[in-house]
């Protein structure tokens, strides 16, 4: 038994190597198969792009100009023999002299219901005398404006025609992530219909607007897709392509579409009642830095601190300069540019739950939203006026707003607080942004009138071991707060 053990170890040697020789082939054949997978693009666009084409769309405008003053005789002496030879030169190249002429403009759009709803960028239309839409089987029809949204640049047009037309849904563009697949569509520089494929390069992008949230992409934009769709795998839009960055007009790879969530939004408004009803707050916000959170007691820097509340929903219902707002409706907050979204989608005089930090505690309160496009301002209501006097602190030269004062800084009447006078350039303070002529008027989240106030406030801060004290300051009547450092 011995010698037949001993046998079966020599004989097997190579079967054994043979084995394991063919696991790591399988491993590495898996593990190749994975990574292609992981990197590999689609077999084919095709499949896709031919079921959604029908529903892209070129978008032609017609706009009439004012012609231009002077005509031939900004080149030829008036009553001159050569005035209608050039008069008829000008009308040849399109330089009518005092003639209205048209200018025409291009761009693209989608379908998105079988009687006709389309929807393109503002930008495209605005202006416009005439608009028509050419479908990609080769007929066109004129569109009319139903309602347009520059904050957003978003329009929404209605065609009619006979027969159904065939139209593409909106997916969920918060579930896009870096690095999917994603296709555009529409009519790049008037060449009528295009595709281009590329990824999802990033997300939640800013651009200008208020309510931007667009996605970023490598795949192929230029001049004229503006306002055509960018379509996910399942052949959802997800975006409507906007802008690129470019240093000369050509695509580079980094185009920008506005996020269907934010579009869908937009687009319903429209198509209910031909503008946007957005929600309303009513308060002044500013994100909550890591020092403002310090100065707090805040455990981290999230939410909006609000810096001023004037006549308004969130004043009726409570809510006070200095809160942080740390949830809204059931959202956590994290920054102001969410809180500002997050608003204008909850619909008018909806009643929603807003929860604030208010001098370390939570606070719950119930406000009623007004309507953002009717929202007004109110003055500032009045107080009594502190004793002049100056003192320097924190880097700067302060001194008790006086009429004199008020009228100089065009400060409105009644307001309390201490004006920066003079700022040394080498304090935190200017570093921070503060100038002469900016005004405190809470310290601490404490109203302010004099220079003992605010002596006060520094003091009370060092005493409980903070190293930042929380300003209020108004510059032109705009608030902001400001975390200054009060360590000895």
């Amino acid at each position: 038994m011995q010698h037949q053990s001993l046998a079966l170890t020599q004989d097997g040697t190579r079967p054994l190597r043979a084995f394991w020789l063919a696991t790591l082939s399988m491993v590495l054949i898996l593990s190749q198969s994975l990574m292609a997978q992981a990197r590999g693009a689609p077999e084919s666009f095709a499949d896709l792009a031919e079921q959604i084409s029908p529903a892209v769309v070129n978008i032609t405008t017609q706009t009439v100009v004012a012609g231009r003053t002077g005509g031939p005789q900004g080149i030829v002496p008036e009553g001159s023999p050569f005035e209608d030879f050039f008069r008829e030169f000008q009308d040849r190249n399109g330089q009518g002299g005092d003639r209205p002429r048209r200018s025409s403009a291009l761009g693209s759009g989608f379908v998105i219901s079988e009687d006709g709803f389309i929807v393109t960028n503002n930008h495209v239309i605005e202006g416009a005398d005439e608009i028509q839409i050419e479908f990609f089987e080769g007929f066109e029809l004129p569109a009319k404006l139903i309602g347009r949204d520059p904050n957003t640049d978003i329009a929404l047009l209605k065609v009619e025609s006979e027969e159904p037309l065939k139209f593409v849904t909106f997916g969920d563009s918060d579930t896009a992530r870096v690095g999917d697949w994603v296709m555009a569509m529409g009519n790049p520089l008037g060449q009528g219909f295009s595709v281009s494929a590329g990824i999802v390069s990033a997300r939640n992008r800013a651009l200008s607007g208020t309510y931007d949230d667009y996605i970023q992409t490598d795949a192929a934009i230029n001049r004229g897709n503006s306002g055509g769709p960018l379509f996910n795998m399942d052949g959802d839009v997800i975006g409507v392509n906007t802008a690129i960055l470019s240093p000369n007009g050509g695509s580079i790879g980094i185009g920008f579409s506005m996020a269907s969530n934010v579009v869908t939004k937009v687009v319903d408004q429209l198509r209910e009642f031909g503008e946007t009803r957005r929600g309303w707050l009513g308060v002044r916000i500013q994100d909550v830095t890591d020092e403002i959170a310090e100065a707090l007691a805040m455990s981290e820097a999230k939410g909006a601190l609000v810096s001023d509340v004037p006549e308004g929903p969130a004043k009726e219902a409570g809510i006070e300069a200095g809160d942080v707002i740390i949830s809204f409706d059931g959202t956590e907050v994290e920054d102001t540019r969410q809180l500002v979204r997050v608003v204008a989608n909850t619909p008018v005089n909806k009643t929603v739950r807003v929860v604030v930090n208010r001098n370390g505690e939570t606070q719950t309160l119930k406000v009623t939203l007004g309507r953002r496009e009717e929202a007004e301002g109110a003055a500032t209501p009045a107080a009594e006026p502190a004793e002049p006097s100056k003192m320097e602190l924190l880097g700067m030269t302060l001194s008790p707003l006086t009429d004199e004062l008020r009228e100089t800084l065009s400060v409105p009447k009644g307001t309390d607080g201490l004006a920066i006078v003079e700022i040394a350039e080498d304090s935190e303070a200017f570093d921070k942004g503060l100038r002469n002529g900016d005004v405190i008027t809470e310290a601490g989240q404490t109203a302010i009138k004099t220079l003992d106030d605010l002596q006060d406030r520094v003091a009370e801060a060092r005493d409980e071991g903070r190293k930042s004290l929380l300003l209020l300051v108004r510059r032109g009547g705009d608030p902001r707060f400001v975390a200054l450092g009060v360590e000895e």
